[in-house]
């Protein structure tokens, strides 16, 4: 009886150092976050669920409409599980459920969605708050991410408005020693995989060390890969993860490598696509026109203006524009585009750039002009109101009789003031 209770003691134990947590207190980053100090990126891992990281809401009340969460694991590693703790609220579980439901979970070795890897794609039912997948892929970065589109129709359930996400824990694990794989971690990988790394449920490798082929590295490259009768024609070479193809149709089983498609993995990726089995769309915004890398996605002659990232997939800031979005906006612009910084320019100022001043107009874009009745037909070049003697009228139309008033009054108050120099002077000359 006691050498039972021990012998479950010992597994339970072995089980619960069987994974490594990766991600805890690891560099994080998010697409936003909610107004305060309180919701930051570095909540998810810090190890404490009652504090949360919180985005902005997304959905159709707002103008956001997707949302990232991601963390930085440090290296590449061999990944075996994600968990996520979503915040809950006690009596609004169903809506919390409906604000997460939907969501992606990727493994990156770049840090980029392009190019990713899709671990877990959530739906159509709601989620659990409490949800943990399987992720047997290899790399550096996981990704969190969310939509809520205004042109897409979401199952039942689904929060549209107001989605707030709020991530309590993100905890992702592997094998806790080097080079196993298995249900407890305790099966150590093919000897001959790269790295001494290889999928962490079925044990076959990523790549193999120089000589050795096959899901397993077992088989050495004297014996070239063959398929079809006879094993009369050569496998093209170009399958995913460098694995040999069916040695009767000469498929490449797990897709093809990336930058290449079709059905024997022989054909280079069309213009506008790259990646595995050229399932991405480039970006579009490469240098005039170039095409992008077909492995990456990358525009390796750089971007056109107004674009950024090594896709081009990001226009530029607020207030920048241009090739490398290097140049700024004129400070006198409502509206600046970000390819070439044309404006919509703010009251009192037109041109190109807002940097010409409105001559006998007024309001954004010059678009106004002066009231016929002003001097001149000057007026204030912000609001339109007519200009005496250099200084605002009180009415916005300065009338001709208003003028004839002015120069008047003018006249008027330089006699009086000569009349009492003159007065004063000659009681003065009297007085001696």
């Amino acid at each position: 009886m006691n050498l039972t209770i021990v012998f479950h003691y010992v597994t339970g134990l072995l089980l619960a150092y069987a994974y490594d947590d990766l991600s805890y207190n690891k560099s994080t980053t998010q697409s936003h976050t909610y107004l305060g100090t309180n919701y930051v990126a570095d909540n998810a891992v810090d190890r404490n669920s009652t504090t949360c990281m919180r985005t902005l809401y997304i959905g159709r009340n707002s103008p956001d409409k997707t949302l990232w969460w991601k963390v930085d694991l440090g290296g590449v590693y061999n990944i075996y599980g994600v968990n996520v703790l979503f915040k809950s609220y006690e009596g609004w579980n169903h809506r919390q459920r409906g604000r997460f439901a939907g969501f992606f979970l990727y493994v990156s070795t770049t840090g980029d969605i392009q190019g990713s890897t899709l671990c877990y794609k959530d739906g159509p039912l709601l989620p659990p708050l409490n949800f943990t997948t399987a992720c047997s892929e290899y790399g550096r970065y996981v990704i969190f991410y969310n939509e809520r589109l205004n042109d897409l129709a979401y199952p039942d359930g689904y929060e549209l408005t107001n989605v707030f996400t709020e991530l309590c824990e993100v905890i992702v694990q592997r094998c806790y020693g080097p080079g196993m794989y298995g249900s407890n971690c305790d099966i150590l990988c093919p000897i001959n995989c790269k790295y001494n790394t290889c999928q962490i449920q079925l044990g076959s490798c990523f790549g193999c060390n120089a000589g050795w082929a096959r899901t397993t590295c077992d088989t050495r490259m004297n014996l070239e890969s063959w398929y079809g009768d006879n094993c009369h024609h050569q496998c093209i070479g170009h399958c995913r993860y460098n694995s040999t193809c069916n040695h009767v149709t000469g498929q490449c089983e797990r897709g093809c490598a990336a930058g290449w498609t079709g059905t024997l993995c022989d054909r280079v990726c069309d213009d506008g696509t790259y990646g595995h089995d050229c399932k991405n769309n480039c970006s579009g915004h490469c240098m005039n026109g170039s095409q992008c890398n077909k492995h990456t996605g990358y525009c390796d002659e750089g971007c056109n203006p107004g674009y950024i990232d090594s896709d081009c997939n990001r226009e530029c800031e607020l207030g920048y524009y241009g090739k490398n979005c290097s140049l700024a906006c004129s400070p006198n612009c409502k509206t600046c585009r970000h390819t070439d910084g044309m404006c919509s320019c703010k009251a009192g100022w037109r041109g190109h750039n807002c940097t010409t001043e409105c001559f006998r107009s007024y309001g954004e874009n010059c678009q106004y002009p002066c009231n016929e009745h002003c001097i001149d037909h000057k007026c204030d070049r912000f609001n339109g109101k007519c200009l005496c003697d250099g200084k605002h009228d009180s009415l916005p139309s300065f009338r001709k009789k208003d003028a004839t008033e002015c120069i008047f009054w003018i006249v008027a108050f330089s006699l009086s003031l000569a009349t009492r120099i003159i007065f004063i002077s000659t009681t003065f000359i009297l007085q001696r």
